[in-house]
């Protein structure tokens, strides 16, 4: 037979050669992601996190956060490695400690309410940044929106709408029934204040219930800021959480007791530390979910692409020593009602 006349491979000659060199391909497609997993299974991530308040306040919120990672997969000090940072209540000390965080090259940055957010804003550009409780994010310019945040930030609201602060004036109406007026006490500087104040001032005008703004700067004025509120004659309390507000909680709530001022606060750990009542959303859950935010970030995903979460779950905390001190006498409806009662 001539060169011309050697016949063609037939189609399982064909195959036979094709074959290995699929199953090749198939072997060098599928040991890649293998190779990237077991390079991403090896690596130490960094997480920094940055609160104001001092460490001793904050337990309650690390120990959710590691919980949340843990429940995804991660053990803190193993594969992932969280970098403290606390103001202990100094406000003005917040961008040098973002900017030390910066400097650790951390991979991902977790904050609180908005100062610790702007601070590490301000620092980074580029490292992603999840907040666990942040008020008013798009009216603080710390998201473009809560759909599409852009940028580096993104992660959790504290802002549940008009509804909580009515919720809140009937907590106190319902041990008040004849309750009229109602001041509000914040640390001064909190930017999102003044619109929570606002939103409880058009809820009051429904209620028939007129709102008194107070603020505080300091230790040195949470007296001052009491003998106001006591000379307006005012039959409740509600107090904002904050920075300031967590520092002076211990004199908060013995001056409430003394002027014989029923008080709410937005978050259990006020009750728990000596508050009447809290309700609001159930912060450590925030950081529970903020570990899912950092979960995902670690995974590839991008801050920006990332919509910003209301709460979910709220919670009303009663103290009733607090209640005994204050000579008040909690209706049973309400003590039934509460997810936590503090004999």
């Amino acid at each position: 037979m001539t060169l011309a006349q050697t016949p063609s491979p037939s189609l399982w000659e064909r195959a036979a050669v094709r074959v290995p060199r699929l199953l090749l391909l198939a072997l060098i497609f599928l040991a890649a992601p293998l190779g990237a997993e077991a390079q991403q299974a090896g690596k130490v991530w960094r997480i920094g996190y940055l609160q104001t308040s001092p460490r001793e306040a904050q337990l309650h919120l690390i120990q959710a956060f590691e919980g949340g990672l843990r429940e995804r997969g991660y053990t803190p000090g193993r594969d992932i490695v969280i970098e403290y940072r606390f103001a202990d209540g100094r406000v003005e000390r917040l961008p040098e400690l973002a900017a030390d965080l910066v400097r650790l090259k951390v991979d991902v940055i977790v904050t609180g309410v908005n100062p610790n957010t702007i601070a590490a804003k301000k620092a980074t550009t580029t490292i992603p940044i999840v907040m666990a409780g942040s008020y008013n994010p798009v009216e603080d310019g710390l998201v473009a929106s809560l759909a599409h945040p852009g940028g580096n930030v993104t992660g959790l609201t504290l802002n549940a709408g008009a509804e909580i602060q009515t919720k809140r004036l009937q907590l106190l109406r319902e041990i008040n029934p004849e309750l009229s007026r109602v001041a509000t006490l914040s640390g001064i500087g909190m930017s999102y204040n003044p619109s929570q104040v606002r939103v409880l001032e058009d809820t009051g005008r429904g209620l028939g219930i007129t709102i008194l703004p107070v603020e505080f700067r300091g230790a040195g004025d949470v007296g001052d800021a009491f003998a106001k509120i006591g000379r307006a004659r005012v039959g409740g309390l509600i107090v904002f959480g904050g920075p300031l507000v967590l520092e002076q909680m211990a004199r908060i709530a013995s001056l409430a007791v003394k002027s014989r001022l029923p008080a709410i606060f937005n978050g259990r750990q006020y009750a728990r530390d000596g508050g009447l009542m809290s309700y609001g959303a159930d912060i450590a859950d925030q950081w529970r979910r903020a570990a899912g935010y950092v979960d995902r970030i670690l995974k590839g995903a991008k801050p920006a692409d990332l919509p910003v979460e209301q709460p979910t779950k709220f919670e009303l905390v009663i103290n009733l020593k607090t209640a005994k001190a204050l000579g008040l006498t909690i209706p049973q409806s309400l003590l039934l009602r509460a997810d936590e009662v503090i004999q």
